[in-house]
């Protein structure tokens, strides 16, 4: 990490910033501060992520891209190739969208990846940037999933760059607390009110996968639409939103963090049980002291 990585990392946010902040004032999907509790969290998980864990995902998906170039599979590039440039669009964004949908509903089936996609659950509050609330390893696993049916068919890395760029813009739109609906289009494309469900504790991560069209949650039968923004969103259950021990506790077996949260939750009772109490205000000169 460098002073011009930090530097960029400000200017991303600025943009981005810039971008969001009044889509979600002028069109709020809830009316909640800008400051609202846990941003210095998501603000870390930003900065993590653009100083920290942008570039290691990165080079794993050049090194996975040189790796499949070296199997045969000219003919399946060929026949990719020989392709109508549209219809090589809407191949790529299908698979890749499949391979996606399937890898997200696995997070939420399997303990173990559960683990790592449950940090991106724990926000209570949505906007733009809580959509970086995101486990590292959940980052990776999820950039390999969606990529891979692309460099497989052959789609050159700036090609990957550009549709993983759009990708990223789109999820920041959809986890946005923005009431913006875009219509008929929702059905291809998505919208937050969509997403927001996938987030909402009523409904437990249980609809709406889709990271892009929600033609998959059609085709798989969990899509569902409840017309209004959810009241409440996050887990139901108490968390610890500490950005350390959102990254650490996936790491450690369940009992452990399990026994690990305990015991916070008690040092900070006591510390809370032993503080003295505050002293009570002195009465204003003339005024009568209390009885």
């Amino acid at each position: 990490m460098s002073a011009r990585d930090l530097v960029t990392s400000v200017e991303a946010l600025a943009l981005l910033t810039v971008a969001f902040l009044p889509l979600e004032r002028l069109f709020p999907a809830r009316r909640q501060p800008v400051l609202r509790p846990r941003i210095g969290t998501d603000l870390l998980f930003f900065l993590g992520q653009y100083l920290l864990w942008t570039s290691p995902v990165v080079a794993a998906l050049v090194y996975v891209h040189r790796h499949v170039d070296a199997l045969p599979l000219a003919s399946v590039r060929a026949a990719v190739a020989a392709l109508p440039i549209g219809v090589q669009l809407v191949l790529a964004i299908l698979v890749s969208d499949v391979a996606i949908y399937w890898m997200h509903r696995a997070s939420h089936h399997f303990e173990l990846l559960w683990r790592f996609h449950r940090v991106h659950h724990t926000s209570e509050h949505l906007d733009w940037l809580a959509a970086h609330r995101e486990h590292p390893l959940d980052n990776l696993a999820t950039r390999l999933t969606e990529n891979l049916p692309l460099i497989v068919l052959g789609v050159p890395l700036p090609a990957l760059a550009g549709f993983a760029a759009f990708r990223g813009l789109w999820a920041l739109f959809i986890h946005s607390n923005c009431a913006l609906d875009p219509g008929p289009l929702r059905y291809l494309l998505g919208a937050p009110r969509l997403h927001h469900a996938h987030h909402a504790v009523e409904h437990g991560g249980r609809v709406n996968f889709a990271n892009l069209s929600p033609l998959m949650d059609l085709a798989f039968g969990t899509y569902r639409d409840p017309r209004v923004f959810p009241a409440r969103y996050g887990l139901g259950t108490p968390v610890e939103h500490a950005y350390v021990v959102q990254l650490l506790e996936p790491l450690v077996p369940a009992r452990a963090a399990e026994r690990a949260r305990v015991t916070l939750r008690r040092g900070r009772a006591a510390l809370i049980a032993k503080a003295p109490p505050r002293p009570e205000a002195e009465p204003a000169r003339g005024d009568a002291p209390a009885r």
